[in-house]
Protein backbone atom coordinates (compact mmCIF):
# COMPACT_ATOMS: atom_id res chain seq x y z
CA UNK A 1 0.00 0.00 0.00
CA UNK A 2 1.43 3.44 -0.84
CA UNK A 3 2.61 5.64 1.76
CA UNK A 4 1.06 8.87 2.32
CA UNK A 5 2.85 11.49 4.52
CA UNK A 6 1.42 12.20 7.72
CA UNK A 7 0.93 15.92 9.30
CA UNK A 8 1.58 14.38 12.35
CA UNK A 9 4.97 13.07 11.17
CA UNK A 10 6.75 16.74 12.21
CA UNK A 11 5.73 16.28 15.78
CA UNK A 12 6.68 13.51 15.80
CA UNK A 13 10.48 13.91 15.24
CA UNK A 14 10.48 16.97 16.88
CA UNK A 15 9.30 15.32 20.13
CA UNK A 16 12.00 12.00 19.14
CA UNK A 17 14.84 15.07 18.98
CA UNK A 18 13.31 16.25 22.85
CA UNK A 19 12.71 12.86 24.95
CA UNK A 20 14.06 9.92 25.39
CA UNK A 21 10.33 8.34 24.73
CA UNK A 22 7.74 8.74 22.43
CA UNK A 23 4.23 7.53 22.76
CA UNK A 24 2.26 7.17 19.64
CA UNK A 25 -1.71 6.68 20.72
CA UNK A 26 -4.34 5.94 18.41
CA UNK A 27 -7.02 3.32 17.60
CA UNK A 28 -5.88 0.11 15.92
CA UNK A 29 -5.42 0.15 12.24
CA UNK A 30 -4.68 4.43 11.94
CA UNK A 31 -1.36 4.07 10.87
CA UNK A 32 0.58 4.25 13.99
CA UNK A 33 3.20 1.95 12.89
CA UNK A 34 3.50 2.98 9.11
CA UNK A 35 4.38 6.18 10.71
CA UNK A 36 7.07 5.17 13.16
CA UNK A 37 8.75 2.89 10.87
CA UNK A 38 8.56 5.34 8.28
CA UNK A 39 10.40 7.83 9.86
CA UNK A 40 12.44 5.63 12.36
CA UNK A 41 13.84 3.15 9.43
CA UNK A 42 16.53 1.86 11.22
CA UNK A 43 14.70 1.23 14.48
CA UNK A 44 14.08 -2.35 15.41
CA UNK A 45 10.57 -3.43 15.94
CA UNK A 46 8.28 -5.54 18.45
CA UNK A 47 4.63 -6.27 17.96
CA UNK A 48 3.49 -7.23 21.33
CA UNK A 49 0.65 -9.03 20.37
CA UNK A 50 2.62 -12.28 19.53
CA UNK A 51 1.51 -14.39 22.29
CA UNK A 52 5.26 -15.68 22.91
CA UNK A 53 6.76 -12.10 22.50
CA UNK A 54 3.79 -11.35 25.10
CA UNK A 55 5.23 -14.44 27.52
CA UNK A 56 8.47 -13.55 26.69
CA UNK A 57 7.57 -9.99 27.83
CA UNK A 58 5.84 -11.11 31.33
CA UNK A 59 8.37 -14.00 32.77
CA UNK A 60 11.33 -12.00 31.79
CA UNK A 61 11.18 -8.24 31.03
CA UNK A 62 15.07 -7.22 31.66
CA UNK A 63 16.47 -9.89 29.61
CA UNK A 64 14.05 -8.98 26.85
CA UNK A 65 14.74 -5.40 26.69
CA UNK A 66 18.34 -5.61 26.93
CA UNK A 67 18.56 -7.61 23.99
CA UNK A 68 16.81 -4.72 22.17
CA UNK A 69 18.82 -2.51 19.58
CA UNK A 70 17.92 1.16 20.33
CA UNK A 71 16.35 3.04 19.08
CA UNK A 72 13.34 0.36 19.75
CA UNK A 73 9.36 0.60 17.96
CA UNK A 74 7.54 -1.41 20.97
CA UNK A 75 4.19 -1.75 19.22
CA UNK A 76 0.74 -2.26 21.02
CA UNK A 77 2.42 -1.99 24.64
CA UNK A 78 -1.00 -1.89 26.33
CA UNK A 79 -0.93 -5.46 25.91
CA UNK A 80 1.88 -5.63 28.47
CA UNK A 81 1.71 -1.82 30.10
CA UNK A 82 3.88 -3.25 33.01
CA UNK A 83 6.85 -2.98 30.98
CA UNK A 84 6.57 0.93 30.87
CA UNK A 85 8.39 0.38 34.64
CA UNK A 86 11.44 -1.16 32.83
CA UNK A 87 11.64 0.70 29.54
CA UNK A 88 12.01 3.64 32.38
CA UNK A 89 14.78 2.20 34.44
CA UNK A 90 16.62 2.28 30.65
CA UNK A 91 15.79 5.84 30.41
CA UNK A 92 16.95 6.70 33.75
CA UNK A 93 20.48 5.13 33.42
CA UNK A 94 20.81 7.28 30.53
CA UNK A 95 18.78 10.19 30.63
CA UNK A 96 20.60 12.09 27.68
CA UNK A 97 19.33 9.60 25.02
CA UNK A 98 16.87 10.98 23.02
CA UNK A 99 14.19 9.41 20.58
CA UNK A 100 15.75 5.49 21.71
CA UNK A 101 11.93 3.97 22.57
CA UNK A 102 9.01 4.77 20.47
CA UNK A 103 5.98 3.09 21.64
CA UNK A 104 2.40 2.38 20.10
CA UNK A 105 -1.07 1.77 22.28
CA UNK A 106 -4.21 1.24 20.74
CA UNK A 107 -6.56 1.83 24.36
CA UNK A 108 -5.49 5.21 25.78
CA UNK A 109 -6.65 4.97 28.87
CA UNK A 110 -5.12 2.09 30.39
CA UNK A 111 -2.35 3.11 28.69
CA UNK A 112 -2.26 6.56 30.22
CA UNK A 113 -2.34 5.42 33.47
CA UNK A 114 0.97 3.32 32.87
CA UNK A 115 2.60 6.44 31.71
CA UNK A 116 1.66 8.82 34.51
CA UNK A 117 2.84 6.30 36.69
CA UNK A 118 6.40 5.35 35.15
CA UNK A 119 6.70 7.66 32.28
CA UNK A 120 6.07 11.11 33.67
CA UNK A 121 8.42 13.94 32.31
CA UNK A 122 10.61 10.80 30.03
CA UNK A 123 7.68 10.72 27.30
CA UNK A 124 6.37 13.02 24.60
CA UNK A 125 2.28 11.87 23.96
CA UNK A 126 1.38 12.17 21.09
CA UNK A 127 -2.33 10.78 19.44
CA UNK A 128 -2.99 9.74 15.41
CA UNK A 129 -6.40 9.39 13.99
CA UNK A 130 -7.11 7.60 10.49
CA UNK A 131 -6.59 10.39 7.57
CA UNK A 132 -7.69 13.68 7.23
CA UNK A 133 -8.43 15.38 4.55
CA UNK A 134 -5.57 17.52 4.44
CA UNK A 135 -3.87 14.06 4.13
CA UNK A 136 -5.33 12.28 1.66
CA UNK A 137 -7.84 13.73 -1.19
CA UNK A 138 -10.34 10.66 -0.79
CA UNK A 139 -11.30 11.30 2.59
CA UNK A 140 -14.88 12.21 2.99
CA UNK A 141 -17.80 11.84 5.02
CA UNK A 142 -18.82 8.04 3.43
CA UNK A 143 -15.26 6.48 3.58
CA UNK A 144 -13.69 8.00 6.54
CA UNK A 145 -10.10 7.89 6.75
CA UNK A 146 -8.96 4.27 7.98
CA UNK A 147 -5.80 3.70 5.34
CA UNK A 148 -6.82 0.91 4.26
CA UNK A 149 -10.48 2.06 3.53
CA UNK A 150 -8.60 4.91 1.18
CA UNK A 151 -6.90 2.31 -0.38
CA UNK A 152 -9.16 0.17 -1.34
CA UNK A 153 -12.64 1.64 -1.13
CA UNK A 154 -14.44 -1.25 -2.91
CA UNK A 155 -13.55 -3.54 -0.76
CA UNK A 156 -14.59 -1.24 2.27
CA UNK A 157 -17.60 -3.05 3.57
CA UNK A 158 -15.50 -6.49 3.97
CA UNK A 159 -12.91 -3.90 5.33
CA UNK A 160 -15.47 -2.53 7.99
CA UNK A 161 -16.79 -6.25 9.09
CA UNK A 162 -13.23 -7.67 9.57
CA UNK A 163 -12.53 -5.02 11.84
CA UNK A 164 -15.16 -4.67 13.79
CA UNK A 165 -14.76 -8.66 14.52
CA UNK A 166 -11.22 -7.48 15.47
CA UNK A 167 -12.12 -4.84 18.03
CA UNK A 168 -14.55 -7.25 19.22
CA UNK A 169 -12.10 -9.88 20.06
CA UNK A 170 -9.35 -8.17 20.94
CA UNK A 171 -10.19 -4.36 22.51
CA UNK A 172 -13.24 -5.41 23.97
CA UNK A 173 -12.54 -8.24 25.46
CA UNK A 174 -9.55 -7.22 26.70
CA UNK A 175 -10.72 -4.45 28.46
CA UNK A 176 -13.73 -5.72 29.92
CA UNK A 177 -15.17 -9.62 30.27
CA UNK A 178 -18.57 -8.96 27.88
CA UNK A 179 -20.09 -12.31 27.81
CA UNK A 180 -22.60 -11.37 24.69
CA UNK A 181 -20.50 -9.60 22.20
CA UNK A 182 -23.51 -9.94 20.06
CA UNK A 183 -25.38 -7.63 21.99
CA UNK A 184 -22.94 -5.25 22.29
CA UNK A 185 -22.24 -5.02 18.35
CA UNK A 186 -25.88 -4.21 18.39
CA UNK A 187 -25.09 -1.28 20.78
CA UNK A 188 -22.33 -0.23 18.20
CA UNK A 189 -25.38 -0.16 15.52
CA UNK A 190 -27.40 2.02 17.87
CA UNK A 191 -25.12 4.39 19.07
CA UNK A 192 -24.30 5.40 14.81
CA UNK A 193 -27.92 5.99 15.33
CA UNK A 194 -27.69 8.28 17.93
CA UNK A 195 -24.47 10.11 16.32
CA UNK A 196 -24.98 13.87 17.22
CA UNK A 197 -27.34 13.03 19.67
CA UNK A 198 -27.06 14.08 23.00
CA UNK A 199 -25.89 11.06 25.58
CA UNK A 200 -29.06 9.34 26.52
CA UNK A 201 -27.87 6.33 28.80
CA UNK A 202 -31.21 5.11 29.77
CA UNK A 203 -32.62 5.37 26.01
CA UNK A 204 -29.70 3.38 24.85
CA UNK A 205 -30.13 0.83 27.68
CA UNK A 206 -33.68 0.09 27.06
CA UNK A 207 -33.89 -1.55 23.25
CA UNK A 208 -30.87 -3.79 24.15
CA UNK A 209 -32.25 -4.96 28.15
CA UNK A 210 -29.20 -3.94 29.76
CA UNK A 211 -28.54 -1.46 32.93
CA UNK A 212 -27.97 1.66 32.09
CA UNK A 213 -24.43 0.93 34.30
CA UNK A 214 -23.63 -1.32 31.29
CA UNK A 215 -24.24 1.13 29.18
CA UNK A 216 -22.14 3.63 30.97
CA UNK A 217 -19.21 0.98 31.12
CA UNK A 218 -19.42 0.32 27.05
CA UNK A 219 -19.26 4.08 26.24
CA UNK A 220 -16.38 4.30 28.55
CA UNK A 221 -15.02 1.41 26.30
CA UNK A 222 -15.29 2.64 23.58
CA UNK A 223 -13.65 6.28 24.69
CA UNK A 224 -10.58 4.12 25.99
CA UNK A 225 -10.20 2.60 22.53
CA UNK A 226 -10.68 6.07 20.83
CA UNK A 227 -13.27 4.80 18.70
CA UNK A 228 -15.67 7.76 19.26
CA UNK A 229 -15.59 11.37 20.25
CA UNK A 230 -16.97 12.63 23.21
CA UNK A 231 -17.87 15.76 22.62
CA UNK A 232 -18.70 18.27 26.31
CA UNK A 233 -20.63 21.10 26.48
CA UNK A 234 -18.79 24.50 26.69
CA UNK A 235 -17.68 25.55 29.94
CA UNK A 236 -18.82 29.08 29.97
CA UNK A 237 -22.21 30.26 31.09
CA UNK A 238 -23.04 32.89 29.47
CA UNK A 239 -26.18 33.78 31.21
CA UNK A 240 -27.97 30.86 30.68
CA UNK A 241 -29.21 27.55 31.73
CA UNK A 242 -27.05 25.04 30.30
CA UNK A 243 -27.68 21.32 28.89
CA UNK A 244 -25.11 19.58 30.57
CA UNK A 245 -24.76 16.02 29.00
CA UNK A 246 -22.23 15.60 26.29
CA UNK A 247 -22.40 14.51 22.31
CA UNK A 248 -21.63 11.63 21.18
CA UNK A 249 -19.78 10.73 17.67
CA UNK A 250 -18.06 8.10 15.96
CA UNK A 251 -14.32 8.98 15.22
CA UNK A 252 -14.26 7.87 12.15
CA UNK A 253 -17.52 8.40 9.87
CA UNK A 254 -16.62 5.69 7.52
CA UNK A 255 -17.25 2.95 10.17
CA UNK A 256 -20.36 5.03 11.65
CA UNK A 257 -21.84 4.53 8.22
CA UNK A 258 -21.02 1.04 8.30
CA UNK A 259 -22.44 0.35 11.18
CA UNK A 260 -25.71 1.95 9.88
CA UNK A 261 -25.70 -0.05 6.34
CA UNK A 262 -24.75 3.30 4.32
CA UNK A 263 -22.55 2.13 1.03
CA UNK A 264 -22.69 4.58 -1.49
CA UNK A 265 -22.82 8.24 -2.08
CA UNK A 266 -26.11 7.46 -3.33
CA UNK A 267 -27.37 5.62 0.04
CA UNK A 268 -25.61 8.16 1.74
CA UNK A 269 -27.49 11.45 0.06
CA UNK A 270 -30.95 9.64 1.13
CA UNK A 271 -30.51 8.90 4.40
CA UNK A 272 -31.65 10.73 7.70
CA UNK A 273 -28.45 9.98 8.44
CA UNK A 274 -26.70 12.26 6.32
CA UNK A 275 -26.61 15.52 8.20
CA UNK A 276 -25.59 13.59 11.66
CA UNK A 277 -22.58 11.76 9.88
CA UNK A 278 -21.23 15.01 8.05
CA UNK A 279 -21.58 16.83 11.44
CA UNK A 280 -19.17 13.96 13.00
CA UNK A 281 -16.96 14.02 10.47
CA UNK A 282 -16.35 17.86 10.74
CA UNK A 283 -16.13 17.20 14.50
CA UNK A 284 -13.62 14.80 13.81
CA UNK A 285 -11.30 16.86 11.45
CA UNK A 286 -11.59 19.45 13.48
CA UNK A 287 -9.94 16.85 16.13
CA UNK A 288 -7.64 15.44 13.83
CA UNK A 289 -6.12 19.08 12.79
CA UNK A 290 -5.82 19.89 16.66
CA UNK A 291 -3.90 16.34 17.48
CA UNK A 292 -1.55 16.56 14.46
CA UNK A 293 -0.28 19.56 15.75
CA UNK A 294 0.43 18.15 18.69
CA UNK A 295 -2.22 20.23 21.08
CA UNK A 296 -4.90 18.85 22.99
CA UNK A 297 -8.15 18.31 21.69
CA UNK A 298 -10.52 20.93 22.50
CA UNK A 299 -13.99 20.93 20.68
CA UNK A 300 -17.63 21.35 22.50
CA UNK A 301 -20.82 22.42 21.24
CA UNK A 302 -23.17 24.48 23.23
CA UNK A 303 -27.04 24.11 23.66
CA UNK A 304 -28.83 25.90 26.50
CA UNK A 305 -32.22 25.30 27.63
CA UNK A 306 -34.37 27.21 25.63
CA UNK A 307 -33.54 25.57 22.58
CA UNK A 308 -30.22 27.64 21.52
CA UNK A 309 -27.73 25.52 20.02
CA UNK A 310 -24.27 25.52 18.06
CA UNK A 311 -22.79 22.38 16.70
CA UNK A 312 -19.62 23.27 17.78
CA UNK A 313 -17.16 25.59 20.00
CA UNK A 314 -13.33 25.61 19.22
CA UNK A 315 -11.15 27.67 21.17
CA UNK A 316 -8.12 28.68 19.05
CA UNK A 317 -6.28 31.32 21.08
CA UNK A 318 -6.72 33.43 24.73
CA UNK A 319 -10.04 34.70 24.56
CA UNK A 320 -10.84 33.55 20.99
CA UNK A 321 -13.39 31.27 20.04
CA UNK A 322 -15.31 29.82 16.49
CA UNK A 323 -18.72 29.13 16.25
CA UNK A 324 -18.89 26.07 14.03
CA UNK A 325 -22.40 24.96 12.49
CA UNK A 326 -22.10 21.76 10.48
CA UNK A 327 -25.08 21.91 7.33
CA UNK A 328 -24.94 18.74 5.07
CA UNK A 329 -25.31 20.55 2.02
CA UNK A 330 -23.92 21.85 -1.19
CA UNK A 331 -25.72 25.39 -1.29
CA UNK A 332 -25.82 27.37 2.39
CA UNK A 333 -28.10 29.79 3.01
CA UNK A 334 -28.41 32.98 5.31
CA UNK A 335 -31.03 31.20 7.51
CA UNK A 336 -28.56 28.46 8.42
CA UNK A 337 -26.49 31.67 10.33
CA UNK A 338 -29.06 32.24 12.43
CA UNK A 339 -28.05 30.36 16.02
CA UNK A 340 -24.75 31.57 15.26
CA UNK A 341 -25.65 35.30 15.15
CA UNK A 342 -28.03 34.93 18.08
CA UNK A 343 -24.82 33.30 20.36
CA UNK A 344 -22.67 35.70 19.03
CA UNK A 345 -24.31 38.73 20.32
CA UNK A 346 -24.71 36.98 23.56
CA UNK A 347 -21.10 36.75 23.78
CA UNK A 348 -19.20 39.99 24.97
CA UNK A 349 -15.84 38.76 26.49
CA UNK A 350 -14.62 36.74 23.60
CA UNK A 351 -13.55 37.68 20.15
CA UNK A 352 -16.30 35.18 18.21
CA UNK A 353 -15.35 34.14 14.90
CA UNK A 354 -18.14 32.12 13.22
CA UNK A 355 -18.93 29.49 10.35
CA UNK A 356 -21.27 27.66 8.37
CA UNK A 357 -19.76 24.56 6.97
CA UNK A 358 -21.20 23.10 4.78
CA UNK A 359 -20.48 20.08 1.62
CA UNK A 360 -19.03 22.14 -1.02
CA UNK A 361 -15.84 22.37 -2.64
CA UNK A 362 -12.41 24.32 -1.33
CA UNK A 363 -12.60 26.28 -4.90
CA UNK A 364 -16.41 27.28 -4.20
CA UNK A 365 -15.16 28.88 -0.55
CA UNK A 366 -12.19 30.03 -1.59
CA UNK A 367 -12.98 33.73 -0.66
CA UNK A 368 -14.61 32.68 2.89
CA UNK A 369 -18.01 34.10 1.42
CA UNK A 370 -20.02 35.87 4.10
CA UNK A 371 -23.19 34.45 4.24
CA UNK A 372 -24.41 37.29 6.78
CA UNK A 373 -22.36 40.05 8.90
CA UNK A 374 -19.54 38.32 10.71
CA UNK A 375 -20.70 34.64 9.46
CA UNK A 376 -18.69 32.97 6.91
CA UNK A 377 -19.92 30.23 4.76
CA UNK A 378 -16.65 27.66 4.02
CA UNK A 379 -16.21 24.21 2.96
CA UNK A 380 -14.42 21.69 5.39
CA UNK A 381 -11.05 22.76 4.02
CA UNK A 382 -11.75 26.26 4.13
CA UNK A 383 -12.76 25.75 8.11
CA UNK A 384 -9.62 24.10 8.72
CA UNK A 385 -7.63 26.90 6.64
CA UNK A 386 -9.64 29.58 9.25
CA UNK A 387 -9.14 27.34 12.31
CA UNK A 388 -5.34 26.30 11.58
CA UNK A 389 -3.12 26.78 14.69
CA UNK A 390 0.07 29.02 14.49
CA UNK A 391 2.13 27.49 16.96
CA UNK A 392 2.30 23.72 17.28
CA UNK A 393 3.08 22.33 20.46
CA UNK A 394 3.78 18.90 21.75
CA UNK A 395 2.06 17.59 24.77
CA UNK A 396 4.48 16.23 27.83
Amino acid sequence: MRFFPRALAREVSRAARAFPAVILTGPRRAGKTALLRRLFPSASYVLIEDPDVVLRLRTDPRSFLDALRTPAILDEIQNVPEILNYVRARIDRAPAGRGQWLLTGSQEAPLMQGVTESMAGRAAILQLLPFSTAEHPKVDALRGGFPEVIARPSSAALWFRSYLQTYLERDVRTIAAIRDLATFRRFLALLASRCGQLLNRTDLAGPLGVSVPTISAWVSILETTEQILVVPPFYENFGKRLVKSPKIYFSDSGLAAHLLGIETEADLARSPFLGPLFEGFVASEIVKQQLNAGRRKEIYYFRDQQGLEVDFVVPTASRTIALVEARASRTLTPSMADTLIRLKTAIARYDVRAFVVGRGSDAADAALSAIRPGVKAVSVAGLLAALAPRRPRVRA
